[in-house]
């Protein structure tokens, strides 16, 4: 293949797509909305899978580099109730089954993988059609346009590229997600240091629940969730969305309210999307997506690593078949597909966590995977 690929969004999938291409002497070139690498914070902590995360970050060549961002100790996890009992508690067993590291260091990982120039900041697409014969043009809010036969949508819930496959858009999944960060926790947030430990905390309960983990520096990244209609703290600004959430939380345990109530950041409201599970399309020329603009899923441990072994693949194919571009693509939407559909038809973890009979559900799957 000699043709330059076109990557519109350079999260995980896409630049790990990017770092195979160039590992086979494809041309490529990542176009990204955000203006830098350090425009926003870029999540939290994942856990990389040996069965797809770690297998594609093998084929980008970044095993070693991978292993020095691991953090020691953040694989253990507790589930507590909203009085602040601990329910069940796992202390990290060192074998480094499912490594923790932070998602900005591991994109900037990738990002220093490629050389200058493939990755272009600034660069949202605004307009995306097809020319004929597989070939499409893309629009940016920049004033630029870009022309090319390989056009992969890396380019997340909102995509802009999914349309030229599939009339399938996002639809919420009931659930609404309040962010926030304490920061230098040890000393300034003691007691809610205590209450998350070394990793992650599930704190649970019919409807809402909240979760947290320990970052690097000290670092608390808290998930308050709660199954609310869409509309839900609409047009507040961060100060009323903090006491709102919060009230929902009221008579539990001050040390976990206090992730709510004490972050050292503006809260950020999320609400949670899905695409229909088994979203699949027909072929169609010169043009395919990757990650959550193929088969978002709420958030569930799996989406980053999903994206990434898509990336994976979907280089492998393309350098397989580098004469073939329509059977590189058919091949890996193939896989794709049905790997997508296998982890859309697994148990419906926010049944599980918010569910009657939570915190108790969320004790008993996670004793059920570890039996």
């Amino acid at each position: 293949m000699s043709e330059e690929a076109t990557i519109i969004g350079a999260g995980l999938g896409g630049l790990v797509l990017a770092r195979v291409l160039y590992r086979h002497g494809i041309p490529v070139t990542v176009h990204e909305a955000e203006p830098s690498p350090a425009a926003r914070r870029q999540g939290g902590m994942l856990d990389i899978h040996p069965w797809n995360g770690r297998p594609a970050l093998e084929a980008a060549g970044l095993t070693e580099g991978f292993r020095e961002l691991v953090l020691p100790g953040r694989e253990s996890y507790r589930v507590l109730d909203r009085t602040g009992t601990v329910l069940l508690d796992r202390p990290d067993d060192g074998t480094g089954e499912r490594p923790e590291v932070q998602r900005g260091e591991l994109r900037q990982l990738l990002l220093d993988a490629l050389p200058p120039g493939v990755v272009r900041w600034g660069h949202k697409a605004v307009a995306v059609r097809a020319l004929g014969d597989g070939r499409h043009e893309v629009d940016f809010a920049n004033g630029t346009s870009v022309r090319t036969n390989l056009l992969v949508g890396a380019d997340g819930a909102w995509s802009r590229v999914r349309p030229l496959l599939s009339g399938a858009t996002p639809e919420y999944v009931g659930v609404s997600v309040v962010e926030t960060f304490l920061f230098d926790c040890d000393t300034r947030h003691p007691a809610a240091a205590e209450a998350v430990g070394a990793g992650s905390l599930f704190a649970l309960a019919p409807g809402h629940g909240i979760l947290a983990h320990r970052e690097s520096g000290g670092t608390l990244h808290t998930y308050a969730q709660l199954r609310k209609p869409e509309d839900w703290l609409a047009g507040l600004d961060p100060a009323e969305v903090t006491t709102r959430a919060a009230a929902e939380f009221d008579g539990w345990a001050p040390e976990l309210t206090a992730l709510i109530t004490a972050s050292d950041t503006p809260p950020v409201l999320r609400r949670l999307h899905t695409l229909p599970a088994g979203h699949r399309w027909d072929r169609v020329p010169g043009v395919t997506l990757l990650g959550d603009a193929a088969h978002l899923m709420p958030p569930n441990g799996e989406g980053a690593n999903l994206a990434m072994l898509d990336g994976a693949e979907l280089g492998e194919a393309l350098a397989a078949h580098r004469d073939d571009v329509e059977s590189a693509l058919g091949a890996y939407e193939q896989r794709m597909f049905e790997r997508a559909a296998a982890e859309a038809a697994d148990e419906d973890i926010y049944e599980v966590m918010f569910g009657a009979d939570a915190p108790h559900s969320m004790v008993a799957l996670l004793a059920q995977a570890e039996a």
